[in-house]
């Protein structure tokens, strides 16, 4: 997921995400501001990590007021340290205000994801390995968080169902076995589309490679298990491991020669870099 694509999509959702926070009036800022009044906000990293987001940090004030002016002083990708002025707004106090949280919400979300996902890129080392991320998405926040494991260096696998052909074990189960969902696929997606079936077994994977699957997922098994299934999977197919990957434990897995990684802890684990929207004041 690129910034362009992201960018290009996230109005809509952004709107939603204001409209959730305002249903009708901010009420706290219209009783204690009666008119519009100039002010300076500073955007502060309050730990240290990598920053994504800051676009859509941006975008949020700019739909709320677009008089409003967010200062960036670092870019998506850059490592943060507590304590550093990331950013400045500055405009009518009231739009400020209605917009802190929302925007803050994204922020902080995002680079929180950007950091996990580039702790984690760090364990693979050396090795051939990739790591992806998942459809294990908040709703509504793909784009945005599949951005922010791109911005934080990993990779992202199919962005939805329309994306590609991920056979997995009810897709198995509802067509009749491994070799029966991989001849109605090969019949039916376009010729364009890689098919990936998921494996539980090595039986499993012998009868994938057999009926002509261009990707193998590797789900749950044990690292013996996933050494073997590699070195029968050599120069036939792409391999794939899943399954309750995480920053804690991916290291067992980086010796192992698969070609990629996917985990849903960069998305459904991370947790958020803590940033904080302070010093706001009056100016002339």
């Amino acid at each position: 997921m690129d910034k362009i694509t992201m960018m290009a999509n996230a109005d809509h959702l952004i709107l939603m995400a204001i409209s959730e926070d305002i249903s009708s009036e901010d009420v706290t800022t219209n009783s204690v501001m009666k008119e519009a009044r100039p002010g300076k906000a500073d955007l502060i990293c309050k730990q240290d990590g990598i920053v994504a987001g800051l676009p859509i940090f941006k975008r949020v004030f700019e739909l709320i007021d677009n008089e409003v002016k967010v200062n960036l002083l670092v870019s998506d990708g850059e490592a943060v340290t507590k304590g550093q002025l990331m950013a400045t707004v500055e405009g009518d106090m009231r739009s400020i205000l209605s917009g802190e949280r929302t925007a803050l919400n994204y922020l902080q979300r995002m680079s929180g994801i950007a950091t996990y996902t580039n702790e984690t890129v760090k364990l693979l080392g050396d090795s051939k390995t990739k790591l992806l991320d998942t459809r294990k998405t908040t709703p509504n926040m793909r784009i945005f968080e599949k951005y922010a494991v791109k911005v934080g260096g990993g990779n992202n696998h199919r962005y939805n169902l329309s994306d590609g052909v991920l056979i997995k074990d009810n897709h198995i189960g509802a067509a009749g076995g491994i070799t029966e969902a991989i001849t109605a696929a090969k019949e039916y997606a376009p010729f364009v589309r890689k098919i990936e079936v998921e494996v539980e077994t090595l039986e499993g994977l012998a009868e994938a490679i057999e009926a002509g699957a261009d990707i193998v997922m590797l789900d749950n098994m044990t690292p013996e298990t996933m050494e073997k299934a590699v070195a029968m999977a050599a120069g036939k197919v792409e391999t794939e491991c899943s399954g309750n990957v995480t920053k804690e434990n991916i290291e067992r897995l980086t010796s192992l020669g698969v070609d990629y990684i996917s985990s849903g802890a960069l998305t459904h684990s991370a947790p958020i870099m803590d940033v904080s929207l302070k010093n706001l004041k009056p100016i002339d």
